[in-house]
Formats: C-alpha cells, structure tokens, sequence
C-alpha cells in the first residue's frame, strides 16, 4: 500500500485507494485481534481489562489516518470490525424472559463500551488535523484531507 509520510501526516499516494486502505488496515486489525483472542474471551480477565487491551492495541493498526474520507460502506466495514471485537470482549447475556443465553445487541454493546464508535473517533480526528493545519498556515492540505479540491 503507498503510503507516503509528510510532516507527520500519512498520505496516500495517487495510485492508491481509500478502500485498499482500509482493507490493509482490517487486515492488520484482525491479525492482532487474533492474536490476542484467546485474552478477550479469558473470563479471568475484568472487562474494563479487555476494553484497555482493544483500545490499546487493536484500535491504533485501525485507525490509519486522519485524512481519510470515508464512504458508508467503509463506515459499515469498520463498524462490524468493532462490534464483532466488542461481542468477544463482553460475551453473552441472558435473556430475562426466556432464561437463554444470546448475543448482545449493538445497542447494547454501545452502552457498555460507553466510548465513541471508531467511525466517530476517526471523524474527530480528521476534524482535528483539518483544525492543526488550518491554525498553522495548511489551508491548501486541509481541503485535501476533508476529502476536497483545491
């Protein structure tokens, strides 16, 4: 994958795509979510424990870059990424009606991660590059990391 780095700031080169991007980055996100696997599925371990684990060292190979201007269908791919990590990491539930063990709801796996999804994390950090640069004289390279023309 071309990546060039300038200033600190990762950018992709022209030959290069968003999607083929991405696709590294879940790739390298599974790989090192499957090799500690078998520690989020450990019930020797407190789940605030796995939580630090996943954003420690599994969400960084995601994130990628700042820059990138992501499509619905990348949003949905890094989404499903993350909740399937969060479904390992808090397991089951018994259900209160029927007495039989199912899986979390996404919802309710947002409401025990209690943290911004990954989309919204890597929203916020395009927004905060685009924000570094415009107050350092970057205006050209803003526009180009929020997915513009200049």
């Amino acid at each position: 994958m071309p990546v060039q780095v300038r200033n600190g700031i990762a950018l992709l080169l022209p030959n290069s795509s968003i999607q083929d991007e991405i696709k590294s980055r879940l790739e390298s996100g599974n790989a090192c979510y499957h090799s500690v696997q078998n520690l989020l599925s450990s019930n020797l371990l407190s789940k605030n424990l796995k939580i630090k684990t996943y954003r420690t060292i599994i969400l960084p190979v995601v994130y990628g870059c700042e820059t990138w201007s992501l499509a619905l269908r990348e949003e949905h791919r890094l989404r499903v990424f993350e909740i399937r990590v969060l479904r390992r990491i808090f397991g089951t539930n018994r259900d209160e009606e029927t007495g039989e063990w199912r899986k979390l709801h996404n919802e309710e796996l947002n409401d025990l991660f209690s943290s911004p999804n990954i989309v919204w994390v890597i929203k916020l950090r395009r927004m905060r590059c685009v924000v570094h640069e415009a107050h350092m004289g970057g205006e050209e390279r803003c526009i180009q990391g929020f997915g513009g023309e200049t």
